[in-house]
């Protein structure tokens, strides 16, 4: 629990750098079928590859190496390679029951490289946080427009899903928790419901601030239309999760930090808790790909830190080393933005 401590003294003194793309960062490495490969897995007979979560076991020097670059960027958190480490999205790959060990390695193995340097700069120390992404299905939607009614999903179902992913995130000693790319509040609400029961079973505190480990939630804003894909607006999915006692609440995904700034901003007015954010590398091109350069990015988040909106600032999709590093530099000009109560006691 110490380390929850030295988070929130780091909090409270600059803007915390999260990481950037993990995807963008695999690819480069033009990786085959037989990299994410090995003798224990000859018996998968559906094609193994594009499931990048695999790589913390078949390949995790290229996990490590990547995790490596954006500390050197200046990341002060690192995601672990876990956004699709469920029983339901490994279930594309037939590998549910290594759900887990995927958790507990992908923590083991950012926790070693945060560890390492954490010993280099201590008067920097480092963080890794235990991704939780949105799984392959919704809860409050139908994938069948013929069938409105039918849910690909249960909420009892997603639970148990990720209780079994808090529970090997835990075990590899991540810092925190991150639920991230909300594009369904209700599966985001099925994973704080399974994070509060796991928390229960290991006897930790709900709240950071008694040394509970804390929890992160980050939605996506999926269009200009400036709702969530469940159509909830960006006020309305604050509230729908406030019940937790979050150590910080943000966006992330889908749309560039141009066109995240109304929404931020909502939450930057009205948020109880710290308030993150880690935008696209622009809009995708016409072949999926991100064009928008470092330089360009952090002119654009630049806004978000002259109006001291943002604690914790970070990259998705696109976004590399070398757009942290330029989004690092910048922010350390600029102090943490102040939680709404302490405004309004102000």
């Amino acid at each position: 629990m110490k380390k929850t401590n030295l988070l929130l003294r780091q909090a409270e003194r600059k803007i915390l750098i999260l990481d950037g793309a993990m995807g963008t960062m695999i690819q480069r490495y033009s990786l085959t079928e037989d990299d994410f490969r090995i003798p224990s897995l000859s018996h998968i007979k559906k094609p193994l590859k594009g499931n990048n979560d695999l790589l913390s076991i078949t390949k995790p020097d290229i996990i490590k190496a990547i995790h490596r670059s954006y500390f050197e960027a200046g990341s002060d958190i690192v995601e672990t390679n876990t956004f699709s480490s469920t029983s339901i999205a490994q279930a594309d790959y037939g590998l549910e029951d290594l759900a887990y060990e995927l958790n507990v390695q992908s923590a083991k193995i950012a926790k070693e490289v945060a560890d390492e340097f954490s010993a280099l700069t201590p008067e920097q120390p480092r963080f890794v946080a235990g991704a939780i992404g949105p799984t392959n299905r919704t809860a409050s939607l139908s994938p069948d427009v013929n069938d409105p009614g039918y849910r690909a999903v249960t909420f009892d179902q997603l639970v148990a899903a990720y209780s079994e992913q808090v529970r090997g995130l835990l075990d590899g000693g991540v810092d925190m928790l991150l639920v991230e790319t909300v594009f369904d509040t209700l599966n985001a609400k099925a994973a704080l419901y399974a994070i509060q029961e796991v928390y229960e079973e290991k006897s930790i505190p709900l709240s950071p601030s008694d040394g509970g480990i804390p929890i992160m939630v980050s939605g996506t804003i999926t269009d200009a239309s400036g709702r969530t894909l469940s159509g909830q607006t960006t006020e309305a999915f604050l509230i729908s999760i406030s019940h937790v006692p979050l150590f910080s609440v943000g966006l992330n995904c889908a749309l560039g930090a141009k066109e995240l700034r109304p929404y931020l901003k909502v939450l930057a007015e009205e948020a109880p808790f710290l308030v993150s954010v880690y935008p696209n590398a622009g809009l995708p091109n016409e072949f999926g790909a991100y064009d928008q350069g470092p330089e360009e990015m952090r002119d654009q988040i630049r806004e978000f830190l002259e109006q001291n909106w943002v604690n914790i600032l970070g990259g998705c999709c696109g976004t590399t080393p070398d757009h942290i590093k330029l989004i690092a530099e910048t922010a350390k000009d600029f102090p943490p933005r102040k939680l709404v109560f302490q405004q309004i006691e102000a």
